[in-house]
């Protein structure tokens, strides 16, 4: 009986150990392997179904992005206290980014990001009308453009990426050909929210894409953002007239207002500049490759943005056209003038007439390609 006793206890302490063994050999997954593309529904669309996703990192940075006008609602990072905020203007609810009034929160640009003079342009021989929807001029695309059309959205390997597709058909407001056009979100482990763009089209036409984000690097704390600091690598400039046109001129920055070319508060000479701050700046680029652009720094968060692109333009807006009266914002924030910029990279305005500015039309056979990166980080 003492010897099947011994036996019992010999092998009840082999199985413990065992089993001991085999759970330390396979440990409960870590928190940074959660899943790190999440969904939930965020409205409808006619007869489409609008759908937020949400990127996560393994640093809790998040970003948000919905597959109406392909736009970012969200970007939260933590500032130097260790809290996290939402660093862009949004809303609460897709009524928000439908209200006539919406000044392209965080949405995808296109066909045309930015201005074409008197909303026409000519291209091998024949004249192209576009929808008039700023004074004369045609702006980000017309009346319907790629910020307010549904984007199919497809899940990457990886789940920290997704990828949106939009066919706009030949004619559409006005431009010729038919523009396939897909844009991949991803967010880095290092916290860089990196947007690759590219299209084709099957005529030739113009192709100008960029994201319309409104950054406010204190998360809310600050009303505007004319004590951020603002780096921008580039000395010069395009000239515009009073609607905001290029005149083709490209001025030195240097000794004016525009010069960004280290820190510089954005409130410092922003009443020197008539209506504020809409402008393109050249970049000092050496080649199309991936580059700095510049800078954004909120003193009291500690928060830090950088800027690289593969454009040869950056347009810096100083929300000059916020004026408090938005709905349905988050939180039932007043935006008011100045409460956010944007940082558009971007090839010049007006390009189709300015035949000294990059080249901007897209040919059947060539690709157009564009990556742009928003990296946060603390200082």
């Amino acid at each position: 009986m003492r010897s099947f006793f011994i036996i019992f206890v010999s092998v009840l302490l082999f199985t413990v150990s065992s089993c001991k063994s085999k759970k330390s050999d396979n440990p409960v997954a870590p928190a940074s392997a959660e899943k790190r593309l999440s969904e939930k529904f965020f409205g409808t669309m006619g007869t489409d179904t609008i759908i937020e996703y949400t990127l996560t990192n393994t640093g809790r940075m998040q970003v948000s992005i919905i597959n109406y006008g392909g736009t970012v609602t969200s970007i939260k990072t933590k500032d130097k206290e260790g809290k996290t905020g939402d660093v862009i203007l949004g809303y609460k609810s897709l009524d928000g980014y439908l209200q006539k009034e919406n000044p392209y929160f965080g949405c995808l640009v296109g066909r045309f990001g930015n201005r074409i003079a008197n909303a026409k342009f000519n291209l091998e021989g024949k004249t192209y009308t576009l929808a008039v929807n700023d004074g004369s001029n045609s702006l980000h695309g017309g009346n319907k453009g790629f910020d307010k059309v549904y984007w199919k959205a497809d899940k990457q390997p990886g789940d920290s990426s997704i990828k949106l597709t939009y066919i706009s058909k030949d004619n559409e407001e006005g431009y010729p050909g038919t523009l396939t056009t897909e844009v991949i979100y991803t967010l880095t482990s290092a916290n860089e929210l990196k947007i690759d763009y590219s299209a084709i089209t099957d005529k030739p036409t113009p192709v100008n894409l960029t994201n319309h984000c409104y950054f406010n690097l204190s998360a809310g704390t600050d009303s505007t953002i004319l004590n951020h600091l603002l780096v921008l690598n580039a000395a010069k400039f395009t000239e515009v007239n009073d609607a905001l046109i290029p005149t083709g001129i490209l001025p030195d920055v240097k000794d004016t207002p525009m010069d960004f070319t280290s820190a510089k508060q954005i409130g410092k000479e922003i009443a020197a500049v008539k209506g504020g701050y809409d402008h393109n700046w050249v970049l000092n680029k050496k080649s199309n490759a991936l580059e700095f652009a510049g800078s954004l720094y909120h003193p009291g968060s500690g928060r830090l943005m950088e800027v690289f692109t593969t454009e040869p333009g950056i347009q810096f807006y100083s929300g000059n056209f916020l004026n408090g009266t938005l709905q349905y914002t988050r939180h039932g924030q007043k935006y008011m003038k100045h409460a956010g910029l944007c940082l558009e990279t971007q090839h010049f305005p007006d390009s189709p007439n300015q035949p000294s500015f990059p080249n901007t039309i897209l040919k059947p056979g060539e690709k157009y390609q564009q990556t742009t990166v928003y990296k946060f980080s603390l200082k």
